[in-house]
């Protein structure tokens, strides 16, 4: 409507039935919209409430590893790490030396170096293997953000979700046609 004195906006939301609703008081002129002011409100809640379920923290998992481990507890592990990485989370791989271990750090860094190339595609080292008394760590950050995971996860449990329903639905009408 352009610009308009304050009487003349009050007037005209008062013959529209509804609200003078000031959008942005800062701007030069202030901006106002004549609006019902409790759906704007409702609105305006309920993306502050979509904001904050899709609002994710980052945890840092840890994950354990010997230095000599076997092939398929190697891969165990690894499906554990693919996990956390694709549920969004950091994962901190340690490997614990024992004694004489000690003294072939080399070994851990190519162990760490293997699973960062098997889990590549899901997730990017963070932090290169670094030697730290007995332990060396190494941290892996996934490739895709903690909300577009767990928006992924929702997506997928409504899709079974409603899967589910249409079975039930298709299972309930089979059995009234069969005259039980």
């Amino acid at each position: 409507m352009g610009v308009v004195r304050v009487a003349d906006a009050l007037r005209l939301a008062e013959e529209a039935g509804l609200d003078l609703v000031e959008v942005a008081p800062n701007a030069r002129p202030p901006v106002a919209k004549l609006m019902d002011y409790g759906k704007y409100k409702y609105e305006a809640a309920q993306k502050a409430r979509e904001a904050r379920r899709n609002q994710a923290n980052t945890v840092l998992k840890e994950i354990r590893f010997r230095l000599k481990i076997d092939d398929h507890d190697f891969e165990t592990k690894k499906g554990h790490v693919e996990r956390f990485l694709n549920g969004g989370d950091k994962v901190k791989v340690m490997i614990m030396f024992r004694g004489r271990e000690q003294s072939r750090p080399e070994m851990g860094v190519r162990l760490l170096e293997r699973l960062a190339e098997e889990v590549g595609d899901l997730g990017v080292v963070e932090s290169a293997p670094r030697q730290d008394g007995r332990n060396m760590t190494m941290v892996l950050a996934p490739t895709r953000k903690k909300s577009e995971a767990k928006s992924e996860q929702r997506r997928r449990r409504e899709a079974e979700r409603q899967a589910k329903r249409d079975r039930q639905a298709e299972r309930s009408a089979k059995g009234g046609r069969s005259g039980n």
